[in-house]
């Protein structure tokens, strides 16, 4: 029976032990953390529930993949429920558009705000569905073990197809006119961590999915996918091992055997899989003489996505005014980005990002809302230094709240604030970025670290910062790529 180490266990590090177990390897997975889960981390505050992790679940049959590919129901390990009417976006001016799977509710609030826009829906639907259909079959199931799979005459031709050379913004320009609908989809770009005037057309895929396909929520929490699959891989056999951080992934003969703990514990294996941010744990568990194709000054070079600041707030009452999810637009978009990226500052003016899981699960805060609130952030300098004081910009947060109507100072009843640093450390991210390399350059966009090292065999790496790419779906297509990977090498 062959043997496989796991290091992490997020969505990508369970699937890959879910699969490889199913399949009879000897799985054994390491989590620095008391949870499992990566980033999908539950948080209790008193009455208050919530999850750090993705708040906006999309692609539910990727989920259900990994549970029904051993034969179990995923009906009996969580219930996703559809948001028809899932974001509302509100402006400045008071503009507010809501987005939903509906056609008709589109259409109708785009006759009234972008009647060009209401004229193009179907052709945009129809657009972004190619992208995504295109993504689906070429880039998605891949693993880029070689560079045989970068030059692959298939993949050329596709990746010429999904618009690599426009930004998002111009691609959202040309079937919209009004602003502040262009900026409502422009938003999709910092799902990856980027900005829409830099980062390809190609993610306009991301719209397919909460348009089409549409948005969920999982009944109890989203945090309910990260305890199914954990749960799932412990009847499998999987060893799942909480508070054990690994020290280094042992090499013989260019080939990694094994990790070490921290504890000085020595697990040998015939295969390693890092569920790790790759820009952190890769030069941190490797010596950079074992990796001459990742250098330490290669990584430093590399534009690392956003980070987020994050405050909790558990709300003694209940705001009629806000959503599952609900966006307040800044009143410069392009400058907040500018402020991100160009100027590695914290914007003075940003879009406030607030969910609202009590919405559609009163459980989970039976007293008043438990309200997500997070912000775009720069990650971490070189020095590590936050750059900012949290309770003046938590300040400043709320200040932008309540001159837009919605005021919750007189109302909180519990408070925690996650910043960029705690990002860094809770999750050993890179400068405390979500999503590892932005995707605003070209090439990163497209050749995002592949999941096999150049260097060492039987070494493959899964989780947001390779391919795919982040996103809870993508980290776990990742993790199931990477199994399979491992099980065709054994067949």
């Amino acid at each position: 029976m062959k043997k496989v180490a796991i290091i992490g266990g997020g969505l990508g590090g369970l699937s890959s032990a879910i699969t490889l177990a199913n399949k009879g390897f000897h799985v054994e997975l390491f989590e620095k953390n008391q949870h499992f889960g990566g980033k999908l981390m539950p948080i209790q505050l008193s009455d208050y529930s919530f999850d750090f992790g993705p708040n906006t679940i999309t692609m539910p049959s990727v989920f259900k993949r990994v549970i029904e590919q051993t034969g179990s129901r995923s009906e009996d390990y969580f219930e996703m429920i559809k948001l028809d009417n899932h974001t509302r976006n509100i402006f400045p001016d008071g503009t507010q558009f809501d987005f939903s799977s509906n056609q008709q509710v589109m259409l109708s609030q785009l006759q009234e705000l972008d009647p060009t826009g209401a004229g193009n829906y179907h052709s945009f639907l129809k657009e972004i569905t190619r992208l995504f259909k295109l993504s689906e079959q070429y880039f998605l199931p891949r693993t880029f073990r070689s560079w045989r799979d970068y030059v692959s005459p298939s993949l050329g031709a596709a990746m010429l197809r999904v618009r690599p050379l426009q930004t998002l913004d111009s691609f959202f320009q040309s079937y919209f006119s009004n602003p502040r609908i262009i900026e409502a989809y422009n938003r999709y770009a910092t799902y990856i961590g980027s900005s829409p005037f830099q980062a390809p057309a190609t993610f306009a895929m991301i719209a397919y999915l909460e348009m089409v396909e549409g948005v969920y929520y999982v009944k109890g929490g989203n945090v309910k996918i990260a305890e199914s699959f954990a749960s799932l891989a412990m009847k499998l056999g999987v060893g799942l091992h909480s508070e054990s951080e690994v020290k280094r992934v042992l090499v013989s003969g260019k080939k990694a055997t094994g990790i070490e703990l921290q504890s000085g514990e020595k697990v040998m294996a015939d295969y390693v899989i890092m569920n790790a941010d790759l820009l952190k744990a890769y030069p941190e568990l490797v010596p950079e003489k074992e990796r001459p194709s990742f250098k330490n000054e290669k990584v430093d070079k590399l534009e690392p996505s956003i980070s987020a600041f994050v405050v909790m707030v558990g709300i003694n009452k209940r705001f009629p005014q806000l959503k599952h999810h609900t966006v307040y637009f800044s009143d410069d978009y392009r400058q907040e980005f500018n402020d991100i990226f160009i100027h590695k500052t914290y914007s003075d003016k940003p879009t406030i990002y607030i969910c609202n899981s009590s919405h559609t699960d009163p459980d989970r805060s039976p007293k008043g809302d438990n309200l997500f609130i997070l912000v775009n952030a720069p990650a971490l300098p070189l020095d590590g230094n936050l750059q900012i004081d949290p309770v003046a910009y938590k300040e400043l947060i709320f200040e932008t709240l309540s001159s837009r109507g919605l005021d919750l100072t007189d109302h909180i009843v519990e408070e925690k604030i996650i910043t960029p640093s705690d990002i860094a450390s809770q999750f050993g991210a890179y400068r405390g970025a979500l999503y590892g390399v932005s995707a605003n350059r070209k090439k990163d966009a497209f050749l995002r670290p592949q999941n096999t090292s150049k260097d060492i065999k039987h070494l493959f790496f899964v989780g947001g910062s390779t391919h795919p790419g982040g996103g809870s779906p993508m980290v776990t297509i990742s993790g199931l790529n990477v199994a399979h990977a491992i099980i065709e090498l054994e067949q």
